[in-house]
């Protein structure tokens, strides 16, 4: 029986790698420890619902501060993830369970008794179903809507790349509100930084899900300080907006331990800012460029400011 709680066994393929330096971080990306009532009770709802989050199983940095304020991203299909992306803290590996079909269901009245307006739901890579949870999800999307019909839905998904079309249609055919997919950095450190995907298969699958739905908002966000430069950069929001997207996340990347990618630097927050102002003037509706930044990091005002921005776009 592995103990995700060790490094090397949380990580196996990473155990003989050699060891990365951990600079110390700047100022301006510290937090606080998560403390206070409302991160204990989002915790209990968690543990009594037998529930996996993202804020705990990738370390967040802004798990105390969203917890505090009953906000949880819900993490389906099991704590083990088919992919050994070399940036992320998930455990890796080959689950040993098959999909708890009584899950969706547990996140719906974990989601209506946070009394939440707006619910993130993501997953880890499952390669090892033929559809890559994808019916999962929207199982998952069907039970919270039926439970909490005024909750607006995201789901942050795999992609599907072993799977055929029809994959990404059940997820789009269960109407979530937001549709994200993270391309995660710029396409020449794919094979370093996520081996077993593919920069454009992941672009085109954002594609697809406007030309399937183009009512339904797109998102997909990335990391710096992993080795690119601003030109690398430039070039993905230039592709994120050919292929329609909406929403663009960019936040510091933070090496999870000495066995995963080295950090090559801090992106200072006035280079962030500078990126932000770069992307509003690529068109994006939405964009949310800060150290701190996280795909689901405040989702809900940020779905409230998508959807004003879109609305006013419409009445010109």
């Amino acid at each position: 029986m592995r103990d995700l709680n060790i490094p090397s066994e949380r990580h196996p393929e990473k155990a003989h790698k050699p060891d990365n330096a951990q600079p110390k971080k700047p100022k301006w990306i510290r937090v606080k420890a998560p403390i206070g009532k409302g991160y204990n009770e989002t915790r209990k709802i968690m543990r009594d619902n037998n529930l996996v989050t993202v804020c705990e199983e990738a370390g967040c940095p802004n798990v105390g501060e969203c917890w505090n304020q009953g906000h949880a991203t819900m993490m389906i299909m099991g704590g083990i993830c088919t992919r050994a992306c070399t940036f992320c803290n998930i455990a890796t590996g080959k689950p040993t369970e098959d999909l708890d079909v009584f899950e969706p269901g547990r996140v719906a009245a974990a989601v209506k008794k946070l009394g939440l307006k707006h619910v993130v739901i993501t997953s880890v890579d499952r390669d090892d179903i033929k559809d890559g949870g994808a019916e999962h999800f929207a199982q998952t999307i069907r039970a919270v809507r039926k439970q909490s019909p005024e909750t607006t839905i995201e789901v942050l998904t795999p992609d599907f790349i072993r799977c055929d079309n029809s994959a990404l249609e059940a997820v789009v055919e269960a109407r979530p509100d937001v549709f994200n997919h993270n391309l995660e950095t710029v396409p020449g450190l794919y094979p370093e930084v996520r081996p077993g995907a593919r920069y454009f298969h992941s672009l085109r699958l954002l594609q697809r899900v406007k030309e399937l739905d183009p009512s339904m908002f797109t998102k997909s966000g990335i990391m710096v300080g992993l080795g690119e430069n601003r030109q690398s950069v430039m070039q993905v929001m230039e592709d994120m907006r050919a292929a329609d997207l909406d929403f663009l996340t960019i936040g510091q990347y933070l090496q999870p331990t000495p066995k995963h990618h080295a950090l090559d630097r801090f992106v200072t927050p006035e280079e962030f800012k500078a990126y932000e102002k770069a992307a509003y003037g690529k068109g994006f509706l939405m964009v949310s460029a800060t150290p701190l930044t996280r795909s689901s990091y405040h989702a809900g005002d940020d779905f409230a400011r998508l959807r004003a921005a879109r609305d006013k776009a419409l009445s010109r």
